[in-house]
């Protein structure tokens, strides 16, 4: 039984790449969109004949040396940032909850993949009471919250929240364009909070809490097939 999100991911990303190899017979070409720093595709990296990443922010020279290239790019607003059916396998790690127009998002993301392409993407559940609470509150705390949680400063990124429950994100992937749409939930609060002892064992409360309810996890894992248009 898969346990942890990033053991799911890398099961979903296998199954996508994998997928996409046998269709192809060539080395697949791959987006991280909102690649921030680390990447779940850098184990994939010598199956990948080119990974591109995009975000809304150009990162510092050198500081993503796993990608062929970066693309500045609001996901949300710009579908013509790729062309139509540029890629194999899309990666979107825990960018969803930022987005303030996701189903905008994910229809670049069906445009911008080939027919039988995969996208793969985490996000924050926000059906779990923590995560509830947290978006309840004003902006500005919210602001003040975050960098006391996530691993540097530069992870602290504005959350918005306008497609993070299961059945969200489901209506939102199939009214883009995708079929085949899985939605699992996984706790993973401890981990993602883990900068600190304190917020580590808060996340791990928050995981025990909701670990006899899976709609309420903490983290949404969803991948979703790219049909012909």
């Amino acid at each position: 039984m898969v346990t942890a999100t990033g053991e799911l991911v890398r099961a979903r990303l296998e199954e996508a790449i994998g997928a996409a190899e046998a269709r192809t017979g060539r080395p697949i070409v791959a987006l991280d969109a909102g690649c921030g720093r680390v990447s779940a595709l850098r184990p994939f990296r010598a199956r990948i004949g080119r990974l591109v990443g995009a975000d809304i922010h150009a990162p510092a020279p050198g500081a993503l040396p796993h990608l062929d290239e970066f693309a500045a790019v609001d996901l949300c607003r710009e579908p013509e940032a790729f062309a139509p059916g540029t890629f194999d396998v899309i990666l979107s790690s825990f960018t969803v909850e930022h987005f303030a127009d996701p189903e905008a998002a994910f229809r670049s993301f069906r445009r911008w993949l080939r027919p039988g392409g995969r996208l793969v993407l985490t996000t924050v559940n926000r059906r779990h009471p923590f995560v509830a609470a947290y978006l309840a509150l004003p902006a500005a705390l919210r602001g003040r919250l975050q960098p006391l949680v996530k691993a540097s400063a530069a992870d602290a990124h504005p959350l918005v929240g306008a497609c993070n429950d299961p059945a969200s994100v489901r209506t939102a992937l199939e009214r883009a364009g995708f079929t085949d749409v899985r939605v699992e939930t996984i706790a993973h609060l401890a981990r993602a909070w883990g900068r600190r002892p304190t917020t580590r064992a808060l996340g791990a409360a928050g995981d025990l809490l909701t670990a006899a309810a899976p709609s309420r996890r903490s983290t949404i894992v969803a991948d979703a097939l790219a049909p012909p248009w």
